[in-house]
């Protein structure tokens, strides 16, 4: 074993997006922190798509940024094409998707982190952790070093076994060149963490120049241009993308070659993302499909290469340079990097607290793709919490989370550690409830008090978001008690085509000035204000839900007309509220009041 020369209070397992933001949310409390990674050139690379946020997923960065999160700041520095989806829906799924640069997010990735106080990057590869007691203590190396810990996040991607396919040949790695964690999975199994096997994909990469993008249908960027900060970065609209389709012979050489794909052929028996399938799954699982819907979308503004979203695979390489050059303005394309499928080790996230703590090994967190989750923004947002936390245990204060009700971050934590995954998770609008309550445009005034209440953000910075949340309500009180055409204005604003500029030319125009993110919160909340209502009452219901707290020690075998079944899975979740509870899948509504009876019994229930 190692002799240990180096302690910190937290010490971050991977360079990826959940070790950047652990790493940086961790240090913004003041602990020291070991940022420790294979390749630190690598840190913040972006192995697939350079492109952050899409529906469900923006929601994520919103909040991120609202906690003080690095995402958004470095997907605007480093934008070069945003485009907003669903901007003719409602904005409970309006969704911006920022098309980054590659090497200038990493770039600008790694010199935030280097810039921070208080972290410091390690080059090497973890192999075992030290305990005292059922305590994480500390992380040995594969070259010996031993280094004395508080607190470990574990962040380390698709690198935990990682086994990386082209065609039916495969190799070591974590990623495309990079070695991977060859014995991290014992030592946290050692710890009683149940291991599952997970595959995830990445398409290839074309040579820019050897494309007819003439036959191509080109997707304009946004002008002006979206950001996430609120402050675009100079080339946010430098580039368009484009638009092709696969066809017949794509998807007869797919079919043709099935053999020698590694999933079809049984050589991979780990479970791929059923919501960003590869390019076979989808031929073979909708075959009454013609075509599928591929975008071209530029690696960077000095880069050779261009991304083929839609187009992820395993098969051999010789098979995917056919399939490439059987899609419209590809005839003459020049791979330049092949796409590959990767299985690697994840471990089930029902073995964590809400606050991404192991309930094993009390010091050790997990974010990120090791809890079985799928995508970069999902993996920031676990990152953040999971660094948080790590400061916090380190510093002797108790665990912090964010409800379901509370945002998108609070229903990911939710689903993970309480209902498990069987396959790659994603965050989609559709597993978010009150999604009109929780939109992006308002994420700062849901989450900006919590940070600075968590040592994430200022105190300034809640003031600021208070006083702009003021002038909001300030606006809304004054527009109700206006009438147009015999209403009030805020009901005027309802109808069908109402807009609020046509509803302040009526009245004389705002009583207060407001900035444009303001006007946007006066006329969302005005027209959509029925349906926020109905979503309040059912939030309020769940904040009641909350108030009711299960001890942490308590025997549900004492809880009447509880089924065995109901006992054994509070037993393993042991939820810390009725709310949680209530989440559980496969606890009845009646089970729910018997614990709620026995808790009112205890005097365990609000004041």
């Amino acid at each position: 074993m190692g002799v240990s020369r180096e302690t910190y209070d937290v010490v971050v397992i991977g360079g990826g997006h959940a070790g950047i933001e652990a790493a940086a949310a961790a240090a913004r409390l003041g602990a020291r922190v070991g940022l420790l990674t294979g390749d630190p050139a690598r840190i913040g690379l972006m192995p697939c798509n350079p492109a952050i946020g899409g529906p469900g997923k923006s929601q994520l960065v919103h909040e991120l940024v609202a906690l003080g999160g690095l995402m958004g700041k470095l997907a605007d520095v480093s934008a070069i094409h945003t485009r907003v989806l669903n901007r003719s829906k409602g904005p409970a799924v309006r969704s911006l998707r920022v098309q980054t640069d590659r090497d200038a997010y990493a770039a600008a990735a790694r010199e935030t982190i280097e810039r921070i106080p208080g972290i410091r990057i390690i080059r090497g590869e973890a192999t075992e952790l030290l305990l005292r007691g059922d305590r994480v203590s500390g992380v040995l190396t594969a070259d010996g070093r031993a280094f004395g810990v508080a607190a470990v996040v574990l962040a380390a991607g698709t690198f935990l076994r990682g086994l990386i396919w082209y065609g039916l040949q495969s190799r070591p790695a974590g990623r495309q060149g990079e070695p991977p964690a060859r014995l991290l999975t014992d030592a946290i199994s050692a710890l009683g963490h149940k291991t599952m096997r997970l595959k995830t994909g990445t398409p290839p990469r074309i040579l820019a120049r050897s494309i007819d993008f003439a036959s191509l249908t080109e997707v304009p960027a946004d002008d002006p241009a979206g950001s996430f900060t609120g402050a675009p970065g100079p080339h946010a609209s430098a580039t368009p993308t484009w638009i092709t389709r696969t066809q017949a012979l794509t998807h007869e050489l797919i079919t043709a070659n099935l053999h020698v794909s590694p999933l079809y052929a049984g050589k991979i028996d780990a479970v791929g993302p059923r919501y960003c399938p590869s390019i076979e799954d989808k031929v073979v699982r909708f075959a009454d499909k013609e075509s599928h819907l591929l975008f071209v979308e530029p690696d960077g503004l000095k880069t050779s290469e261009v991304y083929l979203q839609g187009f992820s695979s395993s098969l051999p390489p010789a098979v995917q340079e056919k399939m490439v050059r059987s899609l419209p303005g590809f005839a003459r394309a020049v791979v330049q990097r092949y796409a590959y499928a990767v299985e690697y080790d994840a471990f089930d996230p029902r073995e964590l607290t809400p606050g991404l703590m192991s309930r094993h090994a009390p010091g050790l967190f997990l974010a990120g793709q090791v809890n079985g989750t799928s995508g970069y923004e999902e993996a920031a947002v676990q990152g953040l919490l999971a660094g948080l936390n790590a400061a916090r245990f380190a510093a002797g204060s108790e665990e912090v989370s964010i409800r379901p009700d509370q945002g998108y971050i609070g229903v990911l934590i939710d689903d993970l550690v309480t209902r498990g995954v069987d396959e790659p998770y994603r965050m989609m609008t559709s597993r978010v409830a009150l999604r009109l309550l929780l939109r992006g445009d308002n994420a700062d005034e849901r989450l900006v008090p919590l940070a600075a209440e968590w040592g994430l953000r200022s105190r300034a910075d809640a003031e600021k978001v208070a006083r702009k949340y003021a002038r909001v309500a300030t606006e809304l009180a004054r527009l109700a008690g206006e009438r147009i055409d015999g209403v009030t204005a805020l009901r005027w604003l309802r109808r069908p085509g109402a807009t609020l500029e046509e509803a302040w030319q009526r009245v004389g125009g705002p009583m207060i000035e407001l900035s444009p993110e303001e006007t946007e919160q006066v006329e969302i909340r005005a027209k959509y204000a029925g349906y926020i209502e109905r979503q309040d009452r059912l939030r309020q219901r769940s904040g009641e839900l909350s108030a009711y707290l299960i001890p942490s020690g308590l025997d549900f075998r004492q809880v009447h007309n509880l089924s065995r079944e109901a006992v054994e899975k509070l037993s393993l979740r042991r939820p810390a509220s009725l709310a949680e509870a209530a989440r559980i899948p496969g606890l009845r509504e009646s089970e729910i009041t018997a614990l709620l009876v026995h808790i009112k019994r205890t005097g365990r229930g609000p004041a």
